[in-house]
């Protein structure tokens, strides 16, 4: 069975925090941060858990890729990439 991928990028209310993570299941995954399933990890501690920015892939192993190019950039650049497709940062729901 071949299961899609999710790049996807959270941030906090402030916008001050951004996380970027991998998923085969976006709606599930985005619902495990924001009901924080994983009490001690790094979004929960921060309350990072809304969504600004996703992108698909037909296969997981491309969104593993492309989830590490885009945690080695800079703020900036991240920042960047979510302009292009999400200019206002708004919360956007799955």
């Amino acid at each position: 069975m071949i299961k899609l991928g999710y790049v996807y990028i959270l941030t906090n209310s402030s916008k001050t925090m951004l996380y970027v993570g991998v998923t085969s299941d976006l709606t599930k995954r985005i619902r495990q941060h924001q009901q924080k399933v994983y009490s001690k990890s790094y979004t929960a501690k921060y309350n990072i858990h809304l969504l600004i920015y996703y992108e698909t892939y037909a296969l997981v192993v491309d969104a593993i890729k492309r989830e590490k190019e885009i945690k080695g950039w800079s703020r900036s650049k991240k920042e960047k990439l979510i302009k292009v497709k999400n200019p206002n940062w708004e919360i956007l729901c799955i």
